[in-house]
């Protein structure tokens, strides 16, 4: 009876552990399934019609075994769209350090410049550049007009700004009638086109004779421009008048026949010419005849 007990317990352990091993690979199996049906379900929700993607870096070699594969219109729109950012950022930055190295150049000709006022209209440019050669190296000299005053005033640059911080003691020197007040300069001297200069001892000599005069009205012509200059100053030689759609004034080179002349007209800044009060000062460039182009045929 014990044998038969033992043998039956022993059919009965088999048959449990039978049964675990069928509940395990019945799992595995049904995990399985669940598996690959999720991803049959994933695939049925992609486009078969999509294009593959291949990086545009990426080319196969050209045998049996692998063809040339085309580069993708995306992916190279993308990278002409990245290449193009990247110059526009790079010329972005290039005009930043552009726009700091031209307000660095600035300031330092702003530091190097004195403001002159006081200035009587019998001073030329060349004499007062003299007066200010005693504290140091002048590179630039510019005499303007003031048309709410007889007087005018001028600003001078120095190579350094030593030359520029002496140039304040000379402050109530006596030149001409007037004392000239002298001040530390806030705007740099704007540049001349080269162009524009005189290019001989001829015209170095027409510009002594010649005076530029702003903020004259579109109103006025050519010829009541040149009536007023000769009524008030002088013979004139040649006359420019200048304009455009943009400014609400014109501009006007001036040439006399001689340069007592040109110094009176100086004086005349601040007259009323039309409805606007004038602006009168040497000119640094001559008024040079008009070129006659040649015609077509």
């Amino acid at each position: 009876m014990a044998a038969v007990a033992d043998k039956s317990s022993d059919a009965v352990a088999a048959a449990a552990n039978n049964n675990s091993n069928l509940v395990v690979e019945t799992a595995k199996s049904e995990s399985k399934e669940f598996n690959v049906q999720k991803l049959v379900d994933m695939f049925t929700k992609l486009n078969p019609l999509a294009k593959e993607f291949f990086p545009s870096s990426y080319q196969t070699r050209n045998n049996n075994n692998f063809h040339q594969v085309p580069v993708n219109k995306q992916s190279v729109g993308n990278e002409n769209y990245s290449n193009r950012e990247r110059r526009n950022n790079y010329s972005q930055g290039r005009r930043r350090l552009n726009g700091r190295a031209f307000r660095a150049q600035r300031d330092d000709s702003i530091r190097r410049t004195v403001y002159v006022s006081d200035i009587d209209h019998t001073i030329t440019e060349e004499r007062l550049a003299g007066l200010f050669s005693s504290c140091g190296q002048v590179v630039d000299c510019r005499v303007c007009g003031d048309p709410h005053s007889v007087l005018r005033f001028a600003f001078v640059e120095f190579a350094d700004e030593e030359g520029a911080r002496a140039a304040l003691s000379l402050g109530g020197t006596m030149l001409g009638f007037y004392p000239v007040r002298v001040l530390p300069s806030k705007t740099a001297i704007l540049p001349v086109n080269s162009t524009f200069l005189p290019r001989s001892e001829d015209e170095r000599e027409t510009c002594t004779r010649t005076v530029y005069c702003t903020n004259i009205d579109k109103k006025v012509s050519q010829a009541e421009v040149k009536n007023f200059f000769e009524s008030a100053c002088g013979e004139v030689t040649r006359l420019r008048l200048l304009g455009d759609h943009v400014h609400s004034t014109r501009i006007a080179f001036v040439e006399f026949a001689i340069a007592e002349s040109a110094i009176i007209a100086l004086n005349c800044s601040g007259m009323v010419l039309g409805t606007q009060p004038i602006r009168v000062s040497p000119s640094k460039t001559p008024v040079r005849p008009r070129v006659t182009r040649p015609t077509l045929h």
